[in-house]
């Protein structure tokens, strides 16, 4: 059996989508564990640019079926308008998608509230999408959510949502909001849920008897590891859980089917939203890394922080998710620089003599640290054109030698373009 996940080792917006997309023309199976619409990828294939959240990679290929799990919480007018558009492409997607009717939908209350939260934080808010992602999966957990299965009955939604605007009115009107209107909120759903009843169906005797085929399943994840639930930066993280154990979970799997897990990861680093970034650079530097590599979300559109790569978060990532291989993505972004740096631990001021690493303290401790670099000299050639690493500059082979030695994880592929082709594999 061949199970291949490919999870982020960063805080997300390493270019998965161009990963899975590349090993998807060889997949039998793509399937999404995890996140929701606050989760974007751009790929980029001969049907067109597809900018998409919650449909898996692999949708181009007819031969390949596309899950998405019940780790997954659902905006459903986003799926509704991500299906009409790959159809539109001339896609066929309907016979193809599965969609747990296990996951939960986000709700009309979840956006308001998490726009609560973030507004009562201040300064200290975490700077989430304000999609209601992290109110939906509170209202999973403590078993108050709405899921697939719920839309399929009118009777048990209508009840399911009185019980929930009889909790979430009263906080709407304590912050001069407007309450919500379950007839308006049915209907809405309803309607939506008629849009994708066919697509509605459990996978997991699909995915059991593919595993018993031993066929090709490519495991999606959504945001990086550093944005994990319990590994992450919390409280600047997702609500979710990112690593690639939290597949078992999120889709119905055995742990020990999955036998690859590729990292993804940026030749530098970047960061949407509040939270510490010991290796952001707010200079010159900063600006050209935003600017050449385009760094604003797929979802929010928002500015990207950006930075030197930083080794010691990286290495720490491919430890937590049993990373085999890196994909190095963006290597081209860094090709006008004259110098590269790296950071290998980090410093503190009452003990300078000493490297920290990111997993002994919490997001407070790693935001008082400084970085500790090594510099390498830059290449200051351009490499969108190659696809033989030994065709790269040697400076550029240097640079990602060393990252390899650093994170203690072979490098597997290269990215040096967004397109497909643009794609050097070792």
């Amino acid at each position: 059996m061949t199970v291949t996940a490919v999870v982020g080792t960063q805080w997300g917006d390493e270019a998965k989508g161009k990963v899975v997309d590349l090993l998807s023309q060889h997949a039998d199976i793509v399937a999404r564990f995890n996140g929701g619409d606050n989760a974007g990828h751009t790929v980029i294939n001969q049907f067109g640019t597809f900018k998409l959240r919650l449909t898996p990679n692999g949708f181009y290929n007819p031969q390949t079926t596309c899950i998405i799990g019940p780790g997954v919480v659902l905006n459903l007018k986003t799926l509704i308008d991500e299906i009409e558009d790959i159809q539109q492409s001339g896609i066929e997607l309907v016979n193809r998608l599965w969609v747990s009717p296990r996951c939960n939908v986000i709700m009309p209350w979840h956006p308001m509230l998490e726009t609560i939260y973030e507004e009562a934080k201040g300064s200290a808010r975490t700077g989430t999408t304000k999609r209601g992602i992290g109110p939906v999966y509170a209202d999973k957990v403590s078993y108050n959510g709405i899921r697939l299965y719920d839309l399929a009955d009118e009777q048990i939604l209508a009840e399911k949502i009185r019980v929930q605007l009889a909790i979430k009115n009263p906080v709407f009107k304590s912050f001069g909001l407007e309450p919500l209107n379950l007839k308006a909120i049915l209907e809405e759903k309803l309607d939506q849920y008629a849009h994708i009843r066919e697509v509605v169906r459990e996978s997991f005797g699909l995915l059991h008897e593919a595993l018993s085929n031993r066929d090709a399943i490519l495991l999606e994840g959504a945001q990086g590891a550093l944005l994990d639930n319990n590994w992450g930066t919390y409280p600047f993280c997702t609500a979710s859980i990112t690593i690639a154990g939290g597949a078992a979970a999120g889709l119905g799997i055995p742990p020990h089917s999955i036998s690859r897990v590729i990292g993804v990861a940026k030749a530098y680093t970047t960061r949407v939203g509040a939270g510490p970034m010991p290796t952001e650079l707010t200079d010159e530097t900063g600006g050209t890394l935003q600017r050449e590599g385009h760094e604003y979300g797929t979802v929010t559109n928002r500015p990207r922080r950006c930075g030197w790569f930083d080794a010691q978060l990286v290495r720490f990532s491919t430890q937590l998710n049993g990373v085999t291989e890196l994909a190095l993505t963006k290597l081209d972004v860094l090709d006008t620089l004259p110098t590269v740096k790296i950071c290998v631990g980090y410093q503190r001021g009452d003990t300078a003599d000493q490297i920290w690493h990111y997993w002994e303290g919490d997001a407070t401790w790693l935001g008082e640290n400084q970085p500790v670099y090594i510099e390498l000299d830059g290449w200051q050639q351009p490499t969108s054109w190659v696809r033989d690493f030994a065709q790269l500059p040697p400076n550029a082979q240097e640079y990602v030698r060393k990252i390899e030695k650093l994170v203690g994880v072979p490098v597997k592929f290269v990215s040096v373009g967004p397109a497909r082709k643009e794609t050097i594999i070792l």
